[in-house]
Order: structure tokens, then sequence, then C-alpha cells
């Protein structure tokens, strides 16, 4: 396998954001997609966004954050949901939705989290895809680890952040992929903005540094 390969597969697998929110049912999403708020005097370039409490649990081999506070709040199976109205909500969201979009995890999970907690132009395309996907039999594990995240820019409405993953490349390498993730709140929780032609390879890019990005804690606890 190829660096580039490996690099997509990393920027996949990374994604690629209070209480008693339930999971939005199964069946054609209704959210009507409305363009990122303006950038006015709410905008924040570096939102404070603590990640001291957070704790790790395995999801197919990958890491993934959750917060006592921030969410995710309703997680049945492979789903998650719930999620606070806040940069480290937001955060969560981003992390939490574009990983379980993915159908190597499963075509049920894809494709439900993509159809009723993704909103914009390209969801449609996305779902194309999710059904289209070549599957390998059985379940995947994943061999990638979130190591940072850098914000392009938060309001209460709409969110934009890089999320850093990690994993083995050529030579045991370690391959770093940024990939750029954008929400809005909608609802009552927050949405992730399909990736541009339904796919995330166009939302990811190389790091050859994480200079500039806020690193998260040490992965640890949890189950």
């Amino acid at each position: 396998m190829n660096r580039r390969h490996v690099l997509i597969g990393v920027a996949i697998a990374g994604g690629l954001a209070l209480g008693g929110f339930a999971l939005i049912p199964d069946g054609p999403g209704e959210h009507v997609h409305r363009p990122p708020a303006a950038l006015d005097e709410q905008l924040q370039s570096s939102p404070a966004t603590p990640t001291s409490g957070l704790v790790w649990r395995d999801f197919h081999g990958f890491r993934l954050p959750y917060s006592a506070s921030d969410g995710p709040h309703a997680v049945a199976g492979d789903r998650a949901g719930g999620f606070a109205r806040t940069p480290l909500g937001a955060l969560l969201a981003a992390v939490h939705l574009s990983v379980r979009s993915d159908p190597r995890w499963g075509l049920a999970t894809a494709t439900s989290t993509v159809n009723t907690q993704f909103v914009g132009p390209d969801r449609a395309g996305m779902l194309a895809s999710i059904n289209t996907a070549p599957l390998a039999p059985g379940t995947p594990r994943a061999y990638a680890t979130l190591e940072a995240f850098r914000w392009q820019g938060y309001t209460p409405e709409t969110a934009s952040v890089d999320v850093v993953s990690a994993g083995p490349g050529d030579s045991d390498q370690v391959v770093r992929a940024a990939t750029r993730v954008q929400l809005q709140w909608d609802d009552g929780d927050w949405r992730v903005v399909a990736p541009p032609g339904g796919s995330w390879l166009g939302s990811a890019a190389p790091v050859g540094s994480l200079d500039g990005y806020t690193r998260f804690p040490t992965i640890g606890g949890g189950r």
C-alpha cells in the first residue's frame, strides 16, 4: 500500500462535534440546509475548548472522545447524537459523525447517520456513494489515532474545524492527515455539512507538523 492510500485511509477514519437529546429516527431527513451564518461578531477563531475531562472509548479499533457535559448524550449501538451547543460539543460532533459516516463500520450505521445527521446539497451524493461502496466481509478495525484539531471558525450557529488523525505509513512512518469538518446547529443538535462532492477525500490534506494545532490529551480511560 502506498503512502497516499494510507493517508486517505487515515483521513477517512479521522473524519475525517444539554442532556436528554434523543437520536433522530431513521428515515428520510427533513432538515432544510441553511447557508452558514454570516461571520459576524460572534465568530471565534480560537474558542475555548477544554478537553482535559474527555473519556476515550473504543469504536471498531478507533478511540473516540466522550464528554459528560458536552456529549454525545445519546448512544445506541453504533449511532451517537446529543451534542452540547458549545465549541467542545461541535468538535465532538465533528469527530463522531464523520467517523460513523464511514460504511466500513456498517452500511446501516453510515446510511442512517448521513440521512439524519448530515445536511447540505451534497448529502444525496454522499448517500449514493455509501450505498455503492465495496465492503469487505466482516467488520474491519481502524488503525488510526486522533491527535489534534484546529478551528477555522465557531459561532453558536455554525462551525468549521480541522481534525488531525495519524496512522502507520510506509516503512513504519507515521502519516498524518487533517480533515475539515463543517457543522451547523439545527433542530437542537449539531449536524455535519456533507463534504463537497459527497466524499471526505476532497476535505483531507496531509499534515507534516502539529504546530498551530491543539493536541488532544493522551488517550486513556473509558472502556
